[in-house]
């Protein structure tokens, strides 16, 4: 059976859902893996059942965005041979602009702070060391299928997931000719049974944890992909949208991409 091309994983936001089913994947597949998130609780349980010979845990915030260089020096120091960093963290939130009087633009901001940038500073943060190793690394980002088609209710998370998808896209071009052979690969999920749609953070949702495709089954069909060496896996609705007209956008993406890479050159 095949197996995952990297070594030692850090995933960040492994406290539950898709970063904790990945972390427990890593190391049936015989890997290391190092968890972060902000319930120390649910690492020290995870490092617990596992064995500190396969996984390690730090408890950290990636909204606290200055934290973040030291935070991936303190990671790289202590684990040299890192050589893969999958950035999964992310909330889900509602919002009806109907109703502009209900609008917390403080949550706003904090959802677009977990889902988008403090992914930016993560990966400017992280390259370095990546770049400079002898074989293959990877930086993989847990997007959504929402990148792609928007729903109306969570407006806002959606934006953010369609950021980050348009960074990657981008991210993964420049790095093509850039120094180290670095992988950049996204995942698109459906709706997931994970706690993103808690009653407790959307309460407008009843049995949130039953929506979507249960997770077991969502981590099995996107392994599939990882081990495969894909660098873009969409499963489910996810996997309709891309097929559908995804692939075409990217196809028009390439063409200017490289046309202005063209004009550049000439200049």
């Amino acid at each position: 059976m095949s197996s995952f091309n990297y070594n030692k994983i850090l995933v960040i936001g492994a406290t539950s859902g898709i970063g904790q089913a990945y972390a427990e994947k890593f190391i049936q597949d015989g890997k290391k893996v190092v968890v972060v998130g902000r319930r120390k609780e649910n690492l020290d349980a995870f490092v617990q059942k596992h064995g500190k010979d396969k996984a390690d845990a730090v408890e950290f915030d990636i909204t606290f965005l200055n934290q973040i260089p030291k935070f991936a020096l303190d990671i790289t120091t202590a684990h040299p041979d890192l050589d893969c960093v999958l950035l999964n963290s992310g909330i889900q939130r509602a919002f009806d602009f109907s109703k502009p009087e209900t609008i917390d633009l403080s949550v706003i901001n904090t959802e677009l702070l977990t889902n988008y940038t403090s992914f930016i500073h993560l990966t400017a943060a992280f390259l370095p060391h990546l770049q400079k190793q002898q074989s293959e690394t990877s930086l993989i980002y847990t997007s959504s299928g929402l990148a792609l088609v928007p729903v109306a209710r969570v407006l806002n998370y959606c934006a953010s997931k369609a950021a980050l998808h348009s960074f990657v896209l981008c991210l993964r071009e420049q790095l093509k000719d850039g120094a180290g052979n670095v992988k950049v690969i996204e995942i698109f999920p459906p709706a997931v049974q994970t706690e993103l749609h808690d009653e407790k953070h959307q309460p407008d949702i009843k049995d949130g944890g039953k929506i979507g495709m249960p997770l077991d089954d969502f981590i099995e069909q996107s392994w599939a992909g990882l081990v495969n060496g894909d660098d873009q896996i969409a499963v489910g609705m996810a996997e309709t949208a891309f097929n559908g007209f995804e692939n075409l956008r990217q196809g028009i993406f390439h063409k200017i991409n490289n046309m202005i890479k063209g004009v550049a050159k000439r200049d």
